[in-house]
């Protein structure tokens, strides 16, 4: 399990130093349906035939790798970046964070 903070101090590239950053996971956005792969291949699946490229079924990975959207709180200096996390199967974004030898009180 990975926990990230919510807010980083992290260098900003507009602002020229370190800057409190927002950080969000990033999301793929939704596929266009005019881009050339895509006329390329619904042209190609149409009519008889059945399916005409190979559909990848070996998958390797149990993982994903978690990408960061930071975005600088400055408010005339909205920079964003990305940023790639390690290989993880949880993550969490804000959690509450482990203390040690922390005791049960009734």
């Amino acid at each position: 399990m990975v926990n990230v903070p919510k807010t980083c101090q992290t260098f900003c590239k507009k602002y020229g130093q370190h800057q409190p950053h927002k950080a969000t996971q990033y999301r793929k956005g939704k596929d266009s349906l005019y881009a050339q792969w895509k006329r390329h291949y619904d042209r190609r699946q149409s009519g008889y035939g059945g399916q005409t490229k190979p559909i990848f079924q070996k998958k390797a990975k149990t993982t994903k790798k978690i990408s960061l959207r930071l975005e600088c709180v400055e408010p005339n200096y909205r920079s964003k970046r990305m940023l790639a996390t390690k290989r993880c199967k949880h993550s969490e974004l804000g959690g509450d964070k482990k203390r040690k030898s922390q005791v049960i009180q009734f």
